[in-house]
This record gives structure tokens, sequence and C-alpha cells, in this order.
């Protein structure tokens, strides 16, 4: 096990190929060339360093017609990576007006597959405080009334539970520190609130627009004030 964690550290370790983690926390697939703009190298490396994280079982490629799309193995090694930036040491802040400033990517982001940065966190504070979900033992669960609230909402807690993931879990937040909402459900609340343009996808980023019906359902259904 230890040979294995120092293997797998080593892999991550490299600035290329963090470079190309980092850019599949997007959540989509790419493909050799898109990691290569990202990560600021030639075709040639890029492709030296995919195929050792696709032998360190830490990628999976899928071909269609001339591509290869490269993305993580599975949602746990996006989850390995997100909480990594955990240790990155925090900006000093010098004055208030630092903290009232949001950029975009702190703001609301996706987190993989699942809401993050200070809407994401705001989302499972409404959840915990409203008792749809609870927080026991550093874990996550659905409460009896929420079972009925995420019906009520839309949400299949039933299908959810068949997938072969993690059904609920807090995701401790790189920007806000504190924990937003991982999982299947994490899954299924973002992508209701995109279906319903609530939110919106941005261009070559994580970051996540709030559209006006956003504000508005936001507030209605987990009092969050988008400032």
């Amino acid at each position: 096990m230890e040979d294995q964690f120092v293997k797998t550290a080593a892999l991550i370790g490299d600035p290329t190929r963090a470079a190309i983690m980092w850019t599949l926390l997007d959540g989509r697939a790419f493909t050799a060339t898109e990691l290569a703009i990202a990560a600021n190298t030639s075709p040639q490396n890029i492709s030296m360093h995919l195929t050792k994280l696709l032998d360190g079982n830490l990628l999976s490629v899928e071909k269609q017609g001339r591509h290869k799309y490269y993305r993580f193995l599975n949602k746990e090694v996006a989850y390995a990576v997100e909480a990594m930036t955990n240790l990155v040491p925090r900006p000093e802040i010098r004055s208030k007006k630092e903290t009232d400033h949001y950029p975009p990517i702190k703001y609301c982001r996706t987190c993989y597959d699942h809401l993050a940065g200070k809407i994401g966190v705001a989302l499972s504070d409404s959840l915990l405080e409203q008792k749809i979900i609870l927080s026991k033992n550093d874990t996550f669960e659905i409460s009896s009334e929420g079972k009925k609230w995420f019906f009520d909402f839309g949400i299949n807690l039933g299908e959810a539970q068949k997938q072969k993931r993690i059904f609920l879990k807090p995701c401790l937040d790189w920007s806000e520190r504190r924990n937003h909402i991982a999982g299947s459900i994490g899954t299924l609340l973002l992508n209701k609130m995109l279906d319903q343009d609530w939110l919106r996808r941005t261009k070559d980023s994580r970051a996540i627009i709030i559209t006006g019906k956003g504000e508005k359902e936001l507030l209605k259904y987990f009092k969050i004030v988008v400032s």
C-alpha cells in the first residue's frame, strides 16, 4: 500500500500531469490536443503523460471516430484531486473589501459533477438548516422529511441509490473551506438546475452563471440570496 501510494502521488505531483488533472475537474472529456493546450505542452509530451495516468488507473479513454477522449477513471479520482486543493495555503486578506469580492470560479462553479463555491456551500447549509439532510459523524444522510422534499422537487431517490457510486457525501470546498454536497444527489441537483435554466455553464471554465430565473428559484427553495 505504501509503495502504491508513493507511485500515485508521484503521478499527480508532476506539473504537467497536475495540469491535466485540474483541467479534467471540469467534468467533461477532453482530447489529447485540448489537454496539451491546457497544460501548455507539446502533443508528443502530453501523449507520454496521458499514458502514465492511464497505466496508473487515474484516467480512462474512449474512442469516438478519429478522436480519443480522456476523463477521470471514476468520480473518486475527481474527489481526491479536488480535496488536494484544500492543502493550498489561503492568500492573505488585506482588507474587508477583498473578502466581499468573489471571483466567478470561487462564487459558483462545478466540482466535477456537482455544485461548489460560495453558492454550493450555501445550498448545503440550506438543506441542513431545513433538516432535509442531516450531518452525522462527518457524513450526510437524507431525513424522512427530506425524502418527501426531494420527491416534490422532482428527484427520484430510488434511481439515485441504484447508481454504482456514492449516494450522498460532504465534499470539502477548497475556496470556502466548508462542505458542499457531492455524490449522486449532488449531481442530480446540479443537473436539474442546469436543465431548468437556473444555472448555465461558461465556455472554457468551471465557473457557473446564475440566471434571473435561478436567482428567484434559489431564494424560493433554498433561501439563497444571490449577490
